[in-house]
């Protein structure tokens, strides 16, 4: 605050009053005063100010809850977790006995199917056997017909199998497909010895074929005083390999198809 009386001019609060007169004394005073209390006031509030400020920027904590567990609890959630695995075990255990069922009546069924096709072919191949023995026997009556059959070391074999040593091929692969699988244990016994059987004569009757082969084929067999007994050890095999154990199997195959009946979809 400036005053200068002389010239009546007042700066009051960096604020320049002039005057027509000179100011009296008391209004001096009562300036001053005023003066006074206004800086007393700015104080007062800057001291509140920073009492207040730092108020409002305290964060409110909140408690911390701590849950107290007992052995109760911690027993009981580790009787859920080992029935939870234990469950899902038995869950995984049935569907993999499901499918393994499933997969297991698949392939039997197969086999029926494949025992219906080689009983069929068995059959078949049974009479064109048949008729393979009857020309073995007319060759053996007629020593032309010999003659014919084995002429100057050449082999004829037409004469007697026009067809072939086997007319038929008997299948076994899916008769494979379960002892490869491993599915014998879902096989009952009795069926089991009876498919056993059934496949071991299958192959024993296409064996045939390789006796005859090896018969024909060797160096004896070819000279035209060995014919007869040529002719006769072909028929020997094809009876002992052959046309003699297709009745008995024709009765074990429908035997065997009736029992994979429960495995038919």
């Amino acid at each position: 605050m400036h005053l200068q009386f002389g010239r009546r001019v007042v700066k009051y609060n960096h604020i320049l009053l002039i005057f027509r007169r000179p100011l009296p004394g008391s209004y001096i005073l009562i300036i001053l005063h005023e003066k006074q209390l206004m800086e007393e006031s700015t104080k007062q509030d800057e001291t509140t100010k920073s009492e207040i400020l730092p108020k409002a920027k305290e964060k409110k904590v909140r408690p911390e809850v701590i849950a107290v567990r007992t052995w109760k609890d911690y027993l009981g959630e580790s009787l859920l977790i080992v029935f939870s695995v234990l469950f899902a075990l038995l869950l995984t255990e049935i569907f993999n006995n499901i499918h393994a069922k499933q997969r297991s009546h698949e392939i039997l069924n197969s086999v029926r199917i494949e025992l219906i096709n080689n009983m069929r072919k068995a059959q078949e191949q049974y009479q064109y056997h048949l008729q393979v023995l009857k020309n073995i026997d007319s060759a053996l009556a007629n020593p032309e017909f010999q003659r014919q059959f084995i002429n100057n070391g050449v082999l004829n074999l037409t004469l007697i199998v026009p067809h072939g040593v086997t007319y038929r091929d008997l299948d076994d692969e899916a008769w494979q497909v379960v002892k490869q699988a491993d599915i014998i244990s879902r096989i009952d016994l009795a069926d089991y010895v009876l498919l056993t059987y059934i496949y071991d004569q299958q192959a024993r009757i296409t064996k045939v074929e390789e006796l005859i082969g090896n018969l024909l084929l060797s160096r004896e067999s070819r000279t035209a005083g060995d014919n007869r007994i040529t002719l006769i050890l072909m028929k020997d095999n094809f009876h002992a390999w052959a046309v003699d154990r297709v009745p008995g199997l024709l009765i074990y195959y429908k035997n065997a198809i009736s029992a994979l009946e429960k495995y038919k979809p």
